[in-house]
């Protein structure tokens, strides 16, 4: 059983400022994940968090699972690098 960790790319849209002047922005996320359905939870989570959305105002219109190398992240990078994390 291989726990290999994917990294997803998400895009989608967005409703900021649903009050007064609604906007539908598009995002593009790239998330580390080992399953879909945890890239998925963690992109609601992020965004639901940072610009305060509901989950019914962040429409997924594209899911791809992509290499490191393709990831536009610097942070992916870095983290594909690690070959061991030591925890003092």
């Amino acid at each position: 059983m291989s726990k290999e960790i994917k990294i997803y790319r998400i895009t989608g849209f967005m409703l900021i400022g649903y009050d007064r002047y609604p906007q539908w922005i598009r995002f593009t996320k790239e998330i580390r994940a080992l399953k879909l359905e945890h890239a998925l939870e963690k992109l609601y989570s992020e965004l639901g968090s940072k610009h305060k959305l509901k989950r019914a105002n962040i429409k997924i219109v594209d899911v791809t699972e992509i290499t490191p190398e393709e990831a536009e992240d610097k942070s992916i990078h870095d983290l594909d690098k690690l070959t061991y994390v030591v925890i003092r």
